[in-house]
């Protein structure tokens, strides 16, 4: 078990979020439907992050895993 997630992808997951719909966002790296949780942290020490979205519009959810405001990107795929 690492204590750091896996880097899914070095960028920002682009979503259309729906006002008032809650997203699990995938902490661990290891889902197979990134950037959202698919339950694949079991056993891992992480768990998914609740998002709610206020209005409807385009977010960008974190790919690396690293992000300092989680679960959207900060950028800091950039440092990666």
């Amino acid at each position: 078990m690492s204590d750091s997630p896996n880097i899914a992808q070095k960028g920002p997951y682009p979503v259309e979020v729906t006002e008032g719909k809650s997203y699990f966002w995938c902490a661990c790296g290891q889902s197979k439907r990134q950037p959202f949780c698919d339950g694949s942290h079991k056993d891992t020490g992480f768990e998914p992050v609740k998002y709610t979205a206020e209005t409807s519009k385009k977010v960008f959810f974190c790919g690396c895993k690293h992000t300092g405001k989680p679960p959207l990107c900060d950028g800091s795929h950039g440092k990666l």
